[in-house]
């Protein structure tokens, strides 16, 4: 080295540098880099986003050739450092450990952290010009590569430790996929996020969560006066109407009002014109994931059924508005829906019907009722208290205080929630 000049050592010293520090840069954005986002390059036609699909498609080869060219890099500069310190200091053994120090505080500054920071932060940028650079040297750098990792393959075996190669290890959970769109709020407006998060919860919830409870179907008895018959239908908010027999769960079958237009017009509305345009009931199993229900529906061309429990017995009715709302919010006009909000007050309450379901308290006012056992707020309470509860009556269910409002038909109308302390203390 007596004959090249120190300038030059200098200056290849700085090329390695700067070589070991493409390496770092290279292996930092390829491990970073959002396979989805290059996967959607490559179908638009980009080369470079398919050449670094085609290396991450074989990571262990890739890391081969990226580790061989650093670790033969950083080993050359530190030889060459120790040489320029012997011509400058001589064998002065401090001259050789200071050299020793600052080579590795120039890698370390020059090669490693910085170049692998630059990496990471504009991973998916970097990764598709490095891919071009990259794909050529592992096929000069193949055999070499082929050879260490034979016994990089051979230790992996030995430690009985199996390497995940290609796409198997970006797989996520449901978990994580919810994840994924519960934070993607830069990218997802929040009413699309929240249908996509709803479409999660498809599979764990069944027709007997967002039914139509049994006590608030409405429904014609056909066995009463044809007058009071035709004033409930002149009032009803439905056009399909639950038709039964002198009790209501004797169910005879399902009308549809519109089919009465023309019978209606014509002043010529009797038992048996209702009895005609009576159509087969309907019956979904309580237990049937409205996933599930939605695909019947549309095989059956189906928009209204009957929810029974494993004996039979009515429970209650879902249609496929009811489904579509589990995934877009409320739109209807059901009469259950058209109280007040739900909120909380300024003052930490709020008005609720006694028919609003335990999903839906949860879900808006963040509480944490148990949905194994009655379905609605009234439900709850008159399980709670074994009966029917008079108006004034205060009672705590789950950490929740809440005031009986209104009572009707042996049922709990309307109920005042007051905003439990534990999310004051969260607010706080």
């Amino acid at each position: 080295m007596e004959e090249i000049p120190l300038s030059w050592q200098f200056a290849t010293l700085g090329a390695l540098l700067i070589c070991s520090g493409f390496f770092s840069i290279a292996e930092t954005a390829m491990m970073a880099c959002n396979r989805y986002r290059l996967r959607h390059l490559a179908a638009q036609g980009h080369r470079g986003a398919r050449l670094a699909l085609a290396l991450l498609a074989q990571t262990d080869k890739l890391l081969g050739v990226i580790l061989l060219g650093n670790n033969l890099i950083n080993a050359g500069a530190a030889t060459l450092v120790s040489v320029i310190t012997i011509e400058l200091f001589g064998d002065e053994k401090w001259a050789l450990g200071a050299g020793t120090l600052i080579i590795t505080f120039l890698i370390l500054v020059f090669s490693e952290i910085t170049p692998k920071v630059i990496g990471a932060a504009h991973a998916d940028r970097i990764a598709v010009v490095l891919a071009y650079l990259l794909w050529p040297m592992l096929r000069v750098a193949y055999p070499v590569v082929w050879f260490i990792n034979l016994f990089s393959q051979g230790l992996l075996r030995l430690l009985r430790l199996k390497t995940v190669t290609g796409d198997e290890d970006r797989r996520f959970t449901a978990d994580e996929l919810r994840s994924i769109v519960a934070e993607s709020s830069p990218f997802i407006p929040q009413h699309h996020r929240s249908i996509l998060l709803n479409l999660f919860d498809l599979e764990h919830v069944t027709a007997a969560d967002v039914m139509t409870p049994r006590g608030e179907i409405e429904a014609i008895d056909l066995a009463a006066p044809i007058e009071d018959i035709k004033t409930q239908l002149s009032t009803s908010y439905h056009t399909r109407v639950v038709a039964y027999e002198a009790e209501p769960g004797n169910v005879v079958g399902i009308l549809h009002q519109r089919r009465l237009l023309a019978d209606a017009f014509a002043g010529d509305i009797n038992e048996s014109v209702l009895r005609a345009h009576l159509t087969e009931p309907y019956y979904v199993p309580a237990a049937t994931p409205i996933y599930t229900q939605l695909q019947f529906f549309q095989e059956s061309r189906q928009r209204f059924g009957l929810v029974v429990d494993e004996y039979g017995e009515i429970q209650g009715l879902i249609t496929l508005e009811d489904i579509i709302e589990e995934l877009v919010g409320k739109f209807t006009t059901r009469q259950a829906d058209m109280g007040t909000p739900l909120v909380w007050d300024a003052d930490g309450t709020v008005l609720v019907d006694g028919a609003t379901t335990l999903r839906d308290l949860n879900r808006l006012l963040e509480l944490d009722f148990s949905l194994e056992g009655p379905r609605t707020l009234n439900g709850l309470v008159i399980e709670h208290l074994q009966d029917i509860p008079e108006v004034g009556v205060g009672i705590r269910i789950n950490g929740v205080p809440m005031e009986i409002v209104q009572t009707q038909d042996r049922k709990v109308k309307m109920l005042r929630l007051h905003r439990p302390a534990s999310m004051d203390r969260c607010a706080d």
